[in-house]
C-alpha cells in the first residue's frame, strides 16, 4: 500500500473554490474523463448537501503491463461528497469500482475556509495492489506517480474554472446561464485523449503533457468567444 498527502492554499473562498471543483468537468486538463453524472443529491436535516457521482475516465497502461491485465482501459469512479454551508468545508471521497484487484485507489479531499478567508484543500489517498505475482509493488509505485501527476492537473483545472468564474462576474450573463453554457460547448471528448490501452512509455511512468497555452485559450475562446 502506499499514501499521499498534500496540502494546497487558494486565495479564494471557500463559497468559491467549492463551486469551481463540482464544475470543473469537462476542462482541458482532464481529458481522460468521459462522462460525469448525478446519482444522487439530498439534503441532510443538519442543512449539509450530499451528492453521489458516477464518474468514467479512460487511462493507459504502462509498457510492462501484462496483456490482457485489464479488459478494458476505462475505469468507473464513485464520488461521494458533503457540502456543509455552516461549517464551511467539502469532504469528498472518491474510489473505482472495478479493476480493484489490479489496483485501487481511495481518495479524499477537503476544502475548508481558514480565518484568513482563503480555502485550504488536504489531498490523501491510498493506493493498494492486490495483483500478485511479484509485480504488486510495482504496481502500487506506477500508481502513486500517476496519482500525483493527476493531482496537480486537478489542481490546475479548478484554478481555470476559478477563473472563468471570475470572468463570469464581468459578463452580462446570469451565473446559471454561463454553467448552462459551460457545459453545452465543452464536451468531455477531446483531441489528446489516449486511445491505446498501453502508454507508448518504456519506464514506470510517462510525464504528463498540459494543454499549451493556445489549447486553453481556444477552449476559453469556446465560453467567451473571440476577444
Amino acid at each position: 500500500m502506499k499514501f499521499f498527502s498534500q496540502s494546497f492554499l487558494y486565495d479564494d473562498p471557500w463559497s468559491i473554490v467549492s463551486l469551481a471543483f463540482f464544475l470543473r468537468y469537462p476542462n482541458p486538463y482532464a481529458a481522460h474523463v468521459i462522462s460525469c453524472d448525478v446519482i444522487d443529491r439530498h439534503q441532510t436535516e443538519s442543512g449539509s448537501l450530499l451528492t453521489t457521482r458516477l464518474i468514467l475516465k479512460r487511462g493507459a497502461l504502462p509498457r510492462w503491463a501484462p496483456q490482457g491485465i485489464i479488459s478494458r482501459a476505462e475505469s468507473w469512479v464513485i464520488e461521494e461528497s458533503e457540502v456543509d454551508p455552516f461549517g464551511k468545508f467539502v469532504r469528498c471521497r472518491t474510489k473505482n469500482l472495478d479493476h480493484v484487484k489490479v489496483m485501487q485507489i481511495e481518495e479524499t479531499q477537503l476544502f475548508e475556509q481558514n480565518e484568513e478567508g482563503r480555502t485550504v484543500q488536504t489531498t490523501e489517498a491510498y493506493i493498494t495492489s492486490k495483483f500478485g505475482w511479484g509485480m504488486t509493488k510495482r504496481i502500487e509505485s506506477h500508481g502513486l506517480a500517476r496519482f500525483k501527476t493527476h493531482v496537480q492537473r486537478s489542481r490546475l483545472g479548478v484554478s481555470l474554472i476559478l477563473d472563468l468564474i471570475r470572468q463570469a462576474r464581468l459578463q452580462p450573463m446570469a451565473l446559471g446561464s454561463y454553467i448552462s453554457h459551460l457545459h453545452s460547448e465543452c464536451s468531455f471528448a477531446s483531441t489528446d485523449t489516449p486511445t491505446s490501452s498501453h502508454s507508448s512509455d518504456n519506464t514506470d511512468h510517462a510525464p504528463e503533457e498540459y494543454p499549451s497555452p493556445t489549447t486553453e485559450n481556444t477552449w476559453l475562446s469556446k465560453i467567451w468567444g473571440s476577444r
